[in-house]
């Protein structure tokens, strides 16, 4: 299966987030390698903005040898709709580039799912409702459920989040969840990079693990926390970010009350 990793160098909290370096390498080639190495993945494609800002993600991107697309910065649903277009993607892995901790046995864990169901679903994650780590998070859609969202998302935080028309309509989309059996780890694992404490979080972990493993589990990360537990406080202030804290008059599947001060969360 394809992916499409959603990337982008603007950032208001933590600009050029995507090139920063952990264990001498940008967090973007960290991501790449860590999904290039799911058994289910073939290609990774980066879809990134128009905007000359992100002439030197384009850059870095060939120099590995990795396809990009460039499409709009603000409207993520119609760059990552034509992305699926022009490489005749019928279904396709979405990732964004804050979350360069993804676990490639996760990444497997999910499209098997999907695979072994082909005929059942439109739209597989496993973050409907979240029960992974923060930053784990892996979506598989047809082209044909995002199509009809591109033609019919008219909120703009639909634009921007890609797939929300979709999860958000049990009734018309075959969805599925790939869901542990509590949500713990989600409350208390957040492994993705908005401000500066999660990059010196994500320096950390690399700068522990990476030397000796290049591509380490989510296991070793946590064995990592639980021998230094000084680690996962660096970010945990930040703790509970969610996007649609301003959205929930909208959304008709999130039920729970969002985390103590939220707050909203970019999009690559």
């Amino acid at each position: 299966m394809k992916a499409i990793l959603q990337a982008r160098m603007k950032s208001s909290r933590l600009p050029g987030k995507v090139l920063l370096e952990a264990a001498g390498r940008p967090l973007i080639s960290h991501n790449i390698q860590r999904i290039r190495a799911a058994r289910l993945i073939d290609e990774v494609i980066v879809a990134t903005t128009t905007n000359p800002e992100d002439d030197a993600l384009e850059k870095l991107c060939r120099t590995e040898n990795v396809p990009v697309f460039r499409g709009s910065e603000q409207d993520v649903l119609d760059r990552t709709y034509q992305c699926a277009k022009k490489y005749n993607l019928p279904e396709f892995a979405k990732f964004t580039a804050d979350n360069p901790l993804i676990d490639p046995q996760v990444i497997d864990h999910v499209i098997q799912y999907y695979l072994d169901n082909a005929r059942s679903y439109d739209y597989v994650s496993n973050n409907h409702p979240p029960t992974w780590q923060d930053g784990q998070e892996v979506e598989i859609i047809r082209l044909a459920a995002l199509e009809e969202a591109w033609k019919k998302s008219d909120q703009p935080f639909q634009r921007e989040h890609v797939t929300p028309y979709i999860w958000d309509q049990p009734q018309r989309f075959r969805l599925g969840n790939v869901a542990r059996s509590d949500d713990e780890w989600y409350h208390r694992y957040r492994w993705t990079l908005d401000y500066p404490a999660d990059y010196e979080f994500m320096k950390r972990v690399y700068g522990e693990l990476f030397p000796g493993r290049k591509i380490f589990s989510t296991s070793d990360i946590m064995n990592l926390l639980l021998e230094h537990p000084e680690i996962e406080r660096i970010n945990s202030q930040h703790k509970g970010t969610v996007w649609y804290e301003n959205h929930l008059k909208d959304l008709k599947t999130i039920k729970n009350t969002p985390p103590q001060n939220p707050r909203r969360k970019e999009v690559p």
